[in-house]
């Protein structure tokens, strides 16, 4: 295992009772690795989390660059989701 930086973490009740189950449980072989393995899942989702906001902001620019859209407004927007619900709505069976 690669050097290892021991630190101090306070955890709810009902997180450290979840902790520990897992160990018990045998998911995992002590509560660091619980928390190793957390930490990674909450890095990854925050990775995920960048990207689509870089998507999001990407996509928006785009967007914008392309033109006056086809709609007058929220209203007019409105209008055409009903519309659509509604003929999708009556092609189902």
């Amino acid at each position: 295992m690669p050097a290892v930086e021991k630190i101090s973490i306070a955890l709810t009740p009902d997180l450290a009772a979840l902790v520990r189950q897992a160990v018990e449980n045998g998911d995992y072989a002590s509560s660091s690795e619980v928390i190793r393995d957390a930490l990674r899942d909450w890095k990854h989702k925050r990775a995920m989390q960048r990207q689509q906001m870089e998507e999001l902001r990407r996509l928006w620019t785009e967007g914008l660059g392309s033109g006056p859209g086809r709609f007058s407004g929220m209203d007019a927007i409105r209008e055409e989701a009903w519309r659509r619900f509604s003929d999708a709505r009556r092609d189902v069976p």
